[in-house]
């Protein structure tokens, strides 16, 4: 059959109404509004936990559950737009099998089990005054006094905000922590 593109494209869109047409008598097709599921949800800004750029999100909550995560469109960084990791972030948050309680694999266990957050948060402070302790530097060889604990160090994180990084570093530096860096220059 020896039929031209001009034709095909006649054809092909003549095939597309009809197609959209049939079935429907005169005054049966019936206009219905979309329900707006983000209508009433808590609004709250953020900023994408990735990586060092610091795209802005915006989070729809309701009822303490997320249930939209879109960018920002203020935001001067990214002005909406998210890359496939930020746009993720609802798939995280909303992730049957995602951890929600610490857990805690023993020295020598094969098995990670659920702990208790005091539990945790008592045996991580346990861990980083007795380490502290142990390489905790009160003079150097010189005799100077330089008071730095030379057993910890410290990754920050791109989705710590200004005001948290302030706090953070001002309680590693109160342990004396020398080694300290952040995930933005690395």
């Amino acid at each position: 059959m020896g039929i031209s593109r001009r034709d095909f494209l006649k054809y092909s869109g003549g095939a597309a109404v009809a197609g959209t047409l049939t079935g429907l008598a005169p005054g049966t097709a019936e206009a219905r509004e979309r329900e707006n599921r983000i209508k009433g949800a808590k609004v709250t800004t953020t900023i994408c936990p990735y990586c060092a750029v610091g795209c802005g999100m915006i989070v729809h909550t309701k009822n303490g559950k997320v249930i939209n995560i879109e960018g920002d469109p203020d935001h001067p960084i990214n002005q909406g737009s998210l890359c496939s990791k930020g746009a993720s972030l609802y798939q995280v948050a909303n992730n049957p099998t995602r951890v929600k309680k610490p857990m805690y694999r023993a020295p020598g266990a094969n098995k990670w089990k659920e702990v208790e957050w005091d539990w945790a948060f008592d045996e991580i402070a346990k861990r980083i005054k007795k380490t502290r302790d142990e390489t905790f530097v009160e003079k150097n060889a010189k005799g100077q006094i330089v008071n730095r604990c030379n057993g910890i160090a410290s990754v920050g994180s791109a989705a710590l905000d200004n005001e948290e990084c302030y706090i953070l570093q001002k309680w590693l530096r109160s342990l004396g922590l020398v080694y300290i860096e952040h995930q933005a220059r690395i």
